[in-house]
C-alpha cells in the first residue's frame, strides 16, 4: 500500500500520541506538600474532593488511587455481585475487569457507528431479570446518550454507572458529566485531561454510599488518619473501627496537590484540545477515504482523543511513524481478548467492523499548531 518513493521533509523531533501537560505550578504544589510533612490522605485530598464535586455539581466526590479502583468500588456499593452488568467492549480492560472483581458477569452491548459509544438499543435487547447495572463509557470524551440510557434504567430499576475516564470537563445538555447518574468514575492517569500521575474519583449523590466508599477505599476503617488528626486537639484521636473488608485504594496529598492545579486550568486545556480537534477537522474533512470523529448536537466533548477511521489503518499508521508521528489504537474490543471470550453471547457487528479501522492521532494541550499542520500534511500525502 505504501509507496516508499513518496516522501516529505522530516521534522527534527518526534510527535507522541499523548504526553502529560504541566507547568511550574504543579511542581511548586508538590514541593509544598513535601515540605508540609503530610504526604498521605490529608487536607489537599479533602480540598480536591470538595472542589471537584463543585466543578461537576455533584453532592459528593470520593478520591481514590486509580479509575480502576473507582470502578471496582462503585460496582461494589451498587451491589452487582451475582448479577449481570451491561457494558461496552470498546474500552480499556479496567472497565470490565471491575465487573469481574465484583463477581458479576459482563454482558457486552454493541456500539453506535458514529460516536463509538455503547448503543442504547442494544442495551435494551440485553436486559434480563439478572441485570443489576449499566456501565457506560464516554468514548474519547463524547458523552453517551444518557437520556435514553437513564430511561432504560428507570424502566428496569437499574443503576447507571458512568466510566468518565475520558470525560473530565465534558457536558451533556449543558450539564457537567459527573452529576447525572448515581455514580460517575473519573481517571487522572498521566495523559488524561486532568492528570495527577495516577488517581481517580467517584462522584455521587447518595450520602450513605459516600460514607461507605470512604470506608472501603481505606481497608474498611471508619475514621481515616486525616479525620482523626484534624479532630479536637484535646482528644487522643487514635480510636477507629474496621467495619467491613476494604481495599488500599485511597489517594494522597501529593497527587491531590497536582490535581488542584490541573483542575484550575481544566477548562483552558480542554479548550486547547478542542482547538486542535477543529484544526484537524478543517485540514482533513475533504479526504473521502478518512472518517473523522463526530460531536452530536447537545453534547460538549472533552476531546480526550482524536480517532479517525480508514480501511488501511495499519498502513496509515506506518506512514505516519516513518514521518516521526506516533499513533495509537483505542481499543482492542475486550470481548476479543482470551479471558473474555466465554462471556460473548452473540456477534457485535458494529464494534467488530469499526475497531479494525480506528487510529488515534496525537492530541494533547502542548501540541503546537505547527505540529498539527505537519501531521495534516503527512496524512494528506499518504498514497491512499
Amino acid at each position: 500500500m505504501i509507496s516508499t518513493k513518496q516522501t516529505l521533509p522530516l521534522i527534527d523531533h518526534s510527535i507522541p500520541v499523548f504526553t502529560p501537560f504541566h507547568g511550574e505550578e504543579e511542581i511548586a504544589a508538590v514541593a509544598e506538600v513535601i515540605r508540609s510533612g503530610w504526604w498521605g490522605l490529608g487536607p489537599k485530598t479533602a480540598e480536591f474532593e470538595k472542589r471537584f464535586a463543585e466543578y461537576v455539581a455533584a453532592p459528593h466526590a470520593v478520591s481514590v488511587n486509580s479509575a480502576t479502583a473507582a470502578l471496582h468500588l462503585a460496582l461494589l456499593v451498587a451491589g452487582v455481585e451475582g448479577g449481570e452488568v451491561i457494558t461496552t467492549p470498546l474500552t480499556f480492560v479496567s472497565t470490565n475487569h471491575a465487573i469481574l472483581y465484583n463477581r458479576a458477569t459482563p454482558v457486552f452491548a454493541d456500539v453506535e457507528a458514529d460516536t463509538l459509544n455503547i448503543d442504547p438499543n442494544d442495551i435494551e435487547r440485553k436486559i434480563t431479570p439478572n441485570t443489576r447495572a449499566l456501565l457506560v463509557v464516554h468514548y474519547g470524551g463524547h458523552p453517551c446518550d444518557l437520556d435514553r440510557i437513564h430511561e432504560l434504567a428507570r424502566r428496569h430499576n437499574l443503576i447507571v454507572i458512568e466510566d468518565a475516564a475520558h470525560a473530565a470537563g465534558a457536558r451533556y445538555h449543558d450539564q457537567p458529566i459527573g452529576a447525572l447518574s448515581p455514580m460517575t468514575c473519573f481517571s487522572f492517569h498521566p495523559v488524561k485531561n486532568l492528570a495527577t500521575g495516577d488517581g481517580g474519583m467517584i462522584t455521587l449523590q447518595n450520602e450513605e454510599w459516600d460514607a461507605r466508599l470512604r470506608r472501603v477505599r481505606w481497608v474498611g476503617i471508619n475514621r481515616d488518619t486525616w479525620v482523626r488528626a484534624a479532630g479536637d486537639a484535646a482528644q487522643y484521636a487514635w480510636q477507629y473501627d474496621v467495619e467491613e473488608l476494604g481495599y488500599k485504594y485511597h489517594s494522597n496529598d501529593i497527587m491531590s496537590a497536582i490535581a488542584l492545579v490541573q483542575l484550575s486550568r481544566l477548562n483552558d486545556t480542554n479548550a486547547r484540545r478542542r482547538a486542535i480537534s477543529a484544526r484537524y477537522d478543517e485540514g482533513l474533512r475533504d479526504l473521502e477515504w478518512l472518517q473523522l470523529p463526530v460531536e452530536r448536537p447537545g453534547v460538549f466533548s472533552s476531546r480526550h482523543n482524536y480517532v479517525v477511521r480508514c480501511a488501511f489503518r495499519d498502513d496509515l499508521s506506518s506512514w505516519l511513524r516513518q514521518h516521526r508521528v506516533a499513533t495509537g489504537m483505542h481499543y482492542i474490543p475486550n470481548h476479543l481478548h482470551a479471558m473474555y471470550r466465554e462471556y460473548v453471547r452473540e456477534p457485535l457487528p458494529v464494534v467488530e467492523r469499526e475497531w479494525l479501522r480506528l487510529l488515534t492521532l496525537p492530541l494533547y494541550p502542548g501540541l503546537s499548531d505547527q505540529d498539527v499542520d505537519y501531521i495534516i500534511q503527512v496524512i494528506r500525502a499518504f498514497p491512499a
